[in-house]
């Protein structure tokens, strides 16, 4: 089996190798794609020796509307569903995309098939965004040394686990990964890069961030640590302050 993507459109399948004939290729060859625009757009101005971005990626997307995103890094709390429950009220098949670790896959496999059941039934069109698989975090450390940043991470174990937690429970991942915490240098985002994944950021962080603009790429955290996200988005959509349609993340660069 193969784990594809599709260098136009961005959208990601698993196919039966035995069905492709491959060729090699090169970075050069494809740069003209939809694809390898985003992942060398995707965190550009963070620069060799220059300081530690702490919203690493791709923060506005193209055109109208709005891309909401919602983080699941590891807690012992449960899934917040009453915020998929405000986005199962916007229509069948709303877009959402959904950053997982895969130890909160692992730590929550009830509410992680819920989330598949309202994908399977198409009561939500869920984008599953690669958000490592550990999450590494340290209370009290500067954010420019934690997550990733920390020794001894390793950003290819992080990615492939998840990916492989995923794809093990039927799930497709995307071509998208975000950064624990947003935070990243210039030598992880060169990593991210060489695996031809397109670093997510956000400028629509509610809890830190004004109301959502036409484009933003809006981030809550419906992993139970984060309420006053949650309810800011309720509110926010309540008041019409988030700009519509909807829009898959995989329109946005």
């Amino acid at each position: 089996m193969l784990l594809t993507v599709d260098p136009q459109s961005l959208r990601t399948q698993i196919a039966p190798a035995a069905c492709w004939t491959c060729a090699p290729t090169t970075n050069e060859a494809q740069k003209d794609t939809r694809l390898m625009r985003a992942v060398a757009g995707a965190g550009a101005d963070i620069h060799k020796g220059g300081p530690v971005s702490q919203n690493a990626g791709l923060t506005h997307g193209a055109g109208e509307g709005a891309y909401v995103t919602g983080d699941l890094c590891p807690t012992a709390k449960p899934l917040d569903r009453s915020f998929i429950e405000t986005m199962m009220k916007q229509g069948p098949h709303t877009p959402l995309a959904l950053a997982v670790s895969g130890l909160w896959i692992k730590e929550h496999p009830a509410d992680f098939q819920w989330l598949v059941a309202r994908k399977r039934e198409g009561a939500l069109d869920i984008s599953w965004v690669d958000h490592s698989y550990r999450h590494r975090y340290t209370p009290k450390l500067d954010e420019t040394k934690n997550y990733l940043m920390q020794p001894g991470s390793n950003i290819d174990a992080e990615i492939t686990e998840t990916e492989k937690t995923l794809i093990s429970a039927g799930q497709t991942p995307s071509v998208f990964f975000r950064f624990p915490g947003l935070v990243a240098d210039a030598a992880l985002m060169e990593k991210l890069r060489a695996r031809h994944l397109v670093a997510l950021g956000a400028d629509a962080w509610l809890v830190l961030s004004p109301p959502p603009r036409a484009g933003s790429v809006v981030l809550v955290h419906p992993n139970g640590n984060e309420p006053a996200g949650i309810r800011l988005f309720s509110k926010y959509l309540e008041a019409g302050k988030i700009p519509r349609p909807f829009r898959r993340i995989e329109d946005a660069p």
